[in-house]
């Protein structure tokens, strides 16, 4: 044995379980590292059984660490150490670096409620916490029970654990794994010049600050949410309620958890399913864009979804947390009085159990009813005679229910797999293995149920129906950190860039898609996930999003108490034969189908057809929702050989061409140091010359230069200023400094000589074959990414290399985007001002650059409005240019659900295939589309170059604080400043309603003095205006007057000059001017010297409104404030109407009569009220009612104190 496992120290390269091709130094050492472990936990085996003094414990009726049981592992371990060869030969043993991974994130899931690792740091990262905490509980815990204690006063220290318990288990939910951005910000904090390598890439990427300011959130919420919890929890332990209360306390919380787990995490779930219970036809409850074709704005937020979320934090923050500190305090005080396994080991227990169940809860609380209803169920009327305490059960159950889920996940893959009635063969070896594995099907189930225990894939052999058990992997998968790195401008080297352009890989161009995709979901999707818009979800899942030209996989990773770590792999858009035949399988729907086996029968109206609703149980993958929205791009791509095809469409670019070279030359603030350097001028005096003309018949065509000659074979200046000089002058104009812009001018000698340098560098990029369409295309695409091949003639422009980026290089881009505009608009940009405009509007809005130009990144990534780009693609024999426009818009997808056993099994299988059978056939039979398990969809996503995924993101991690729609449920983090603002605006809105209480108190006090109904709704109105009274600097209540009301009080004063003219008119009187006139011309001197226009609206309005306030107190204190509010009152209403207005009104209310005078205007109105008769009188009157508001309420006193104000108002004016 020993020269056997000698010759195996160095395994064959590549070895079945190493990950990459070719050399792996990691696997060489992993056999004897295996070989070293085995053998000494033979000889610990050997010891202990041994030993002639064993502690012996009975857990659940097996003896435990008895010297048989020893001896028996012992035996077992040494004929699997003969088997050794064998096993490495299988690929059952991981390399170690992925064995010590997976074995601390098991540990750490199953022991202590932790989520997925990221790697090997996190896993020791995520342990090494774990035993941090449960190292301080176990110390409050030890101290609190190693003494017996009575049920009618619980210790201090025990509360002060179970409060512990709650806070640290919280904090420790909504930590991530990862320790990078929580050490990135302890340095940004701290340690600030360690990064200064750094700050070049934060500051083109947002994602690394964004990452740490919600990192950083989550520490100030948690900080204040764990020290609320842990007193709450001190404060209900120590209430002796759980004791006291027992056991009815338990049967309460027990049956309230099942039914909301119950309705929360199926009722609902099953309803918003695109086909519920698998019989339905769609779903029940329906989302707003359910029926919508193009979706416009972002999901709406519906009352189904606001309950899912509620009933979850009712659940996971106070349900569960309540279940499981009863059961911790009747466990805890039955331990005090008896150890069963001894002081040490059960508040060990006590306390794993607690953080484990608490963490398990916070987490995701999608299965906990079940293995809670299970737990009572089982220990509690089957088997109760063996059941140790609730606490321990719960524990247990929910590590054998973690391994029951994944059994009925694999049991499911298997079967849909192996059915015979939907076997699709992808080549003959597949034929003959359906008929070999079927007398192995009793090894197939025992390799189902051993690679659960382990949590192992179970691998199609070749994508047959023959299946192998693969090594154990976390949940992560695979090993190495694979991810797509973009290739573009800043990663290339200059004259690969000229020769080969790698970056015109249409894949790689398309990448930027997926990346801005998963840039979307980091921001929604851990608050999509608790709103339930993607189902039911458990750490390790897998989804598809489809959409019209994007199919996204992504694995959820971590799942944690507001976040979510995942992955996202990108499908080609163009994809082979099988994906597209998948990916129809997906897009299509069952609800035409009418068939009932070999039958047309139809269905029940809103129901699937019996073959439909059959078909649907016998697949590995099910639809969750189909209309996901996501914020993105819609691609809109116009072939550029159709556009540029004929010469009047070229010769319309060109000249669009020559016109943004104009307008950014005009537009530099470079241009007055260009006009007067001296190098530049005399390198341009022959353009200068009236009589100079640029003759080049390869670069200069009568087909598209407009202002090209024919007669002289050429381009002359007096042709390009009898074309261009309108358009030159009136982009100087529209500087702000004085511009030189004549015929002779030296703006027009640059611009003709930049525009001659971009038409030749055009023509040398193309070849000097211009006139054909593919030379032409050729040249432009060269511009456009910023080729320049300068000529002698033209070295000039090196004086300063500006002339060729600010001006030539933005003047191509420019160009297309005009060219593209035209067709729309033919003749609009005729016009200077809108052509002007145009080109202002899209240099600030849209981002026109080449896709290898890292600004076209930065741009997809900071969500820019549009982009503009042309693009040229040389795939499979087509060589063809396109201008793509992206438009940011929301985008709808297609939520699928996937098997995740059959996910991992499938990249397992691929990964034996390629790396240690080393399949290179491209049409390989385990790659074959078979729809009801997506078998090509998953392959393809594999790391390269084991699939060919166009993007593989990093582990990204999604925080829920960046969800706005969950911000408006619950108010978004708690922090101290929020905390402090939210208190704010409670007492603001407290002394706001006890204000409005008060006013509406006196306005009640008027109408009873009053007594009418007119009175009671003019009073409302007036407590309405004072609730938004707001303090003058002296502490004074006033009203400042809103838009609307000024708007009333304006049309109320055009009303009641037209209904004095008309009382004239009526009786054929001339108006009474002699009074009248002199207000109206003293009136806007009188404003114009006081105060601003709107400062007398405001004290109009205040006053006015603070007299309505106020009628109480003249009451009280009529003798006081009378001849003030009536000056006050009077002087507003006089200014508010004009003084005949104000007279005409007062008198045609009848206001008049209580102090008897008559006046002309009294006069003249009751002429008018006979003329007009009764009705009419009666109506004119209500029309003056409503006007004038609160006026007409005014007592007799008070009215006859606004009479003789009016009186000594007119003799003054």
């Amino acid at each position: 044995m020993a020269s056997c496992q000698y010759s195996l120290l160095k395994s064959v390269q590549p070895d079945p379980a190493s990950p990459i091709h070719g050399h792996n130094q990691i696997i060489m050492y992993s056999r004897p590292v295996y070989f070293c472990i085995l053998c000494g936990l033979i000889l610990l085996l050997d010891a202990g059984s041994k030993d002639k003094n064993p502690t012996i414990y009975t857990v659940y009726g097996l003896k435990l660490f008895s010297p048989g049981s020893l001896q028996s592992a012992r035996d077992h371990v040494i004929v699997f150490l003969y088997c050794f060869p064998a096993i490495s030969l299988l690929g059952l043993f991981p390399q170690i670096n992925t064995f010590c991974i997976y074995l601390l994130e098991q540990i750490d899931m199953l022991l202590f409620g932790g989520s997925a690792a990221a790697g090997l740091i996190s896993a020791l990262y995520s342990i090494s916490r774990s035993f941090v905490v449960v190292i301080v509980l176990y110390a409050f815990c030890f101290n609190a029970v190693k003494e017996p204690w009575d049920a009618r006063h619980i210790p201090a220290l025990f509360s002060a654990f179970c409060g512990l318990l709650v806070a640290l288990s919280y904090h420790l939910s909504r930590q991530s794994s990862d320790p990078s951005v929580l050490m990135s910000l302890i340095q940004c904090k701290f340690f600030p010049h360690f990064l200064r390598q750094n700050l070049e890439d934060s500051s083109t990427d947002p994602l690394p600050e964004k990452m740490r300011e919600s990192v950083k959130e989550i520490l100030k919420s948690d900080l204040i949410v764990c020290t609320v919890a842990a007193v709450l929890s001190f404060a209900v332990s120590a209430s002796t309620v759980f004791l006291s209360l027992r056991p009815f306390l338990s049967i309460v919380l027990f049956a309230l958890a099942w039914t909301v787990g119950f309705v929360t995490h199926y009722i609902l779930p099953q309803l918003r399913k695109h086909h519920p219970w698998l019989w339905i036809s769609h779903p029940i409850l329906k989302n707003k864009e359910y029926q919508q074709r193009e979706v416009r704005d972002a999901a709406h937020l519906m009352w189904f979804e606001r309950l899912y979320v509620w009933l979850q934090c009712f659940e996971k923050y106070i349900l569960h947390p309540a279940i499981i500190l009863n059961a911790l305090t009747i466990d805890a005080f039955s331990v005090s009085k008896y150890r069963r396994f001894g002081t040490h080991c059960d508040i060990f227990l006590i306390t794993i159990a607690g953080m484990k169940l608490l963490r398990s809860s916070f987490c995701n609380p999608v299965h906990q009813f079940v293995t809670l209803s299970f737990t009572v169920i089982f220990f509690q009327f089957d088997y109760r005679d063996i059941s140790e305490n609730f606490l321990l059960d719960f524990f247990m159950m929910s590590i054998v229910f973690h391994k029951l889920w994944d059994l009925l996940q694999k049991l499911q893959f298997v079967l849909t797999y192996i059915a015979p009635w939907q076997i699709a063969w992808g080549s003959s070896f597949h034929v003959f293995a359906q008929l070999f594995s079927i007398p192995h099907s009793a090894m197939l189930f025992f390799q189902t149920l051993a690679t659960s225990i382990f949590s192992t894939p179970l691998s199609p052999f070749l994508g047959s129906v023959i299946f192998i058990t693969s090594y154990a992997r976390p949940v992560k998968f695979w090993e190495k950190n694979y991810n797509t790195k973009r290739v573009d401008h800043s990663n290339t080297r200059l004259a690969i860039q000229i020769e080969k352009d790698p970056g015109n890989d249409d894949n790689n161009l398309n990448s930027i898609f997926y990346e801005h995709l998963t840039r979307s979901l980091q921001e929604s999707l851990c608050g999509d996930l608790i709103l339930g818009r993607w189902g039911n979800y458990s750490s390790g899942d897998c989804f598809i999003l489809a959409s019209d030209y994007l199919n996204a996989f992504v694995h959820l990773i971590e799942i944690g108490n507001g976040l979510v770590t995942f992955q996202l792999r990108g499908l080609e858009f163009r994809g082979t034969y099988c994906q597209q035949r998948e990916v129809e399988a997906i897009t299509e729907g069952d609800e035409d189908n009418e068939g009932c086996c070999c039958c047309q029968p139809g269905h029940l109206p809103h129901l699937l057809s019996c073959n439909a609703a059959f078909n649907l149980r016998w697949l590995t993958w099910e639809i969750t929702r189909t209309q996901y929205i996501l914020e993105g791009y819609s691609i809109i791509d116009n072939n550029a050989a159709t556009m540029l095809q004929v010469f009047d469409l070229r010769r319309i670019l060109i000249r669009y061409y020559i016109k943004s070279i104009i307008y950014f030359t005009a537009n530099s603030p470079k241009i007055s140091h260009w006009i007067k350097d001296e190098s530049i001028q005399k390198a341009l005096q022959p353009y200068a010359k009236w009589h100079y003309i640029e003759r080049d018949l390869a670069m200069f065509n009568i087909n598209i230069d407009e202002d090209y000659v024919p007669c002289l074979q050429g381009i002359t200046r007096a042709s390009f200023c009898s074309v261009y000089l309108d358009w030159i002058q009136y982009c100087a104009g529209k500087r702000r400094e004085h511009l030189d812009c004549d015929e002779d001018s030296p703006l027009v000698t640059l611009s003709f000589a930049l525009c001659i340098l971009g038409r030749r560098s055009l023509g040398t990029a193309a070849h000097n074959m211009a006139i054909s369409l593919d030379s032409f295309l050729y040249g432009l695409h060269a511009l456009f990414k910023g080729d320049f091949r300068i000529t002698a003639k033209d070295e000039w422009v090196f004086a300063d290399m500006d002339l060729l980026h600010k001006v030539v290089a933005p003047a191509v881009r420019m160009s297309l985007k005009l060219h593209q505009d035209q067709f729309t608009c033919p003749d609009e940009y005729e016009d200077h001002a809108i052509l002007y405009e145009a080109i202002q509007s899209f240099e600030e809005k849209i981002v026109i650059c080449h896709e290898g130009d890292p600004a076209w990144r930065r741009a997809v990534l900071s969500n820019r409005e549009e982009l503009l780009t042309l693009r040229h693609i040389v795939d499979e024999g087509t060589d063809e240019y396109k201008v793509i426009m992206l438009h940011k818009s929301y985008l709808s997808f297609k939520v699928i659900k996937v098997n995740k056993e059959c996910v991992r099994g499938f990249w397992a299988g691929q990964q034996q295939e390629l790396i240690f059978l080393r399949n290179r056939n491209p049409e390989r039979g385990s790659i074959q589309n078979n729809k009801q398990v997506l078998r090509n969809l998953i392959n393809s996503s594999c790391d390269q170059p084991l699939g060919y995924p166009m993007y593989v993101s990093p582990l990204t991690t999604s925080y829920i604080g960046t969800h706005s729609q969950l911000m408006s449920i619950w108010g978004g983090p708690v922090s101290l400043d929020n905390i402090k603002t939210w208190f704010r605006s409670k007492w603001l809105r407290m002394r706001k309603d006890c204000h409005a209480s008060h006013n509406s108190g006196s306005s009640t006090e008027e109408v009873e003095s009053g007594g009418g109904s007119s009175s009671s709704r003019n009073s409302a109105s007036n407590s309405s205006q004072s609730s938004s009274s707001q303090h003058t600097r002296n502490g004074t209540p006033q009203l400042l007057p809103s838009s609307q009301d000024c708007h009333q009080y304006a049309g109320r004063r055009k009303y009641r000059s037209q209904s004095v003219q008309t009382h004239a008119a009526l009786n054929q009187r001339p108006p009474v001017s002699s009074r009248s006139e002199p207000v109206v011309e003293s009136y806007q001197p009188f404003i114009q010297a006081s105060t601003s226009a709107h400062e007398i609206a405001q004290r109009l309005s205040r006053s006015q409104l603070s007299f309505h306030n106020s009628v109480t107190s003249v009451y009280r204190a009529e003798a006081v404030l009378r001849s003030s509010l009536a000056s006050s009152t009077s002087s507003t209403l006089s200014l508010l109407f004009g003084k005949r207005s104000f007279s005409s009104a007062l008198v045609i209310s009848g206001l008049s009569a209580a102090d008897g005078g008559n006046t002309t205007d009294t006069q003249s109105s009751s002429s008018v009220n006979i003329t007009m008769g009764p009705s009419a009188r009666a109506a004119s009157q209500a029309k003056l009612k409503q006007c004038l508001g609160p006026v007409w309420l005014l007592p007799p006193a008070l009215l006859s104190a606004f009479y003789l104000a009016r009186e000594v108002f007119q003799v003054l004016w």
